[in-house]
């Protein structure tokens, strides 16, 4: 139970047609937690939209929502993501209600793709930001008034919070009843909804294999084998046994399929593994590089500088700081 006395604070969460159905409920989950163990609750929570009603969500599911009043003012605003966002960041009503409605908003927040709105409203200008890993590029090229911190899961500059991409939305809910309540009730609503108060590192240990392309699902099954023995002995041979092909053949259609050879693919998941271990476990980096093929620390950690630019004992002091992401100096 939580126990804590809090005021209670209004929050708003701002959709729109085609908006992302996790960038709301996922922020909605976190706020409930403290709730329900308070007297007075510490939130009131509220679901906006420009006309009201029943809103479609990009998966086909539509959530109810209240008229955005002209006079409203709240504690926090959270601005959902989705691919709606490309519409609405044309919506020149939306942008002008967003624009007043963050004035009379203590906090104006976003999750994933929401930041588009947030910096097409001109609230981010010469602030720093984060958005979705796949659309940075995009952000980038239409707001270079506003300083992309890509590689961030959430970004805290002023009265603005940006997040990464969807569930990340809880991140930044749970970093926002921190702000609020403090750690314990923070520690509390995590271990509620089963999930890391705080997750470490940026949103490239996420999208580790973006840059592979996936031609088909000719190799699904192999790469979970890869992934269920990532201290084995992976070589082009070992992998091509897997698949009943001949070594050459093997790597002359994985190169085909993913765009890239059997070797970088199997350092890229080994990589993926262990900075998940760096970060999130107390291991020593010898056992880590042993259970994930690196078999020497050196060698895993000339890995990490090359493709992280750091070493692992700097991740993993990074994970054991604080989670706020603040605009560097």
């Amino acid at each position: 139970m939580f126990s804590a006395i809090a005021p209670t604070r209004a929050l708003g969460l701002l959709i729109f047609d085609g908006f992302q159905i996790l960038d709301a409920a996922g922020p909605i989950g976190v706020f409930e937690m403290p709730a329900r163990g308070m007297d007075p609750s510490p939130y009131t929570l509220k679901v906006y939209s420009l006309e009201g009603g029943a809103v479609r969500a990009s998966c086909g599911v539509s959530m109810m929502s209240e008229k955005l009043p002209k006079d409203l003012a709240l504690d926090t605003l959270v601005v959902s993501g989705g691919e709606g966002t490309r519409k609405a960041m044309a919506d020149a009503r939306l942008l002008k209600a967003l624009q007043d409605l963050s004035g009379r908003t203590r906090r104006t927040c976003s999750v994933c793709s929401g930041s588009f709105l947030l910096a097409a409203a001109g609230l981010l200008k010469g602030r720093s930001a984060t958005t979705h890993w796949r659309r940075s590029a995009a952000f980038a090229r239409l707001f270079p008034e506003t300083r992309l911190l890509a590689d961030r899961i959430y970004v805290c500059d002023g009265k603005f919070w940006t997040s990464a991409g969807i569930t990340a939305g809880i991140d930044l809910a749970l970093a926002l009843v921190e702000d609020d309540l403090g750690e314990d009730v923070a520690r509390r609503a995590a271990r509620e909804l089963v999930v890391h108060q705080r997750r470490h590192g940026g949103q490239s240990q996420f999208s580790v294999l973006q840059d592979i392309r996936l031609a088909s699902g000719r190799f699904d099954s192999l790469i979970d084998w890869i992934r269920s023995n990532l201290a084995a002995d992976l070589s082009v041979e070992t992998l091509a046994a897997q698949t009943a092909m001949s070594p050459r053949n093997f790597a002359r259609v994985f190169r085909s399929e993913t765009g890239t050879t059997p070797a970088r693919f199997v350092e890229k998941l080994r990589l993926d593994a262990a900075r998940q271990s760096v970060e999130m476990t107390g291991l020593s980096l010898q056992r880590i590089a042993q259970d994930t093929g690196f078999d020497d620390p050196e060698r895993m950690r000339m890995a990490f500088v090359r493709v992280f630019g750091q070493p692992p004992m700097t991740l993993r002091r990074q994970a054991l700081g604080t989670s706020r992401s603040r605009p560097e100096a």
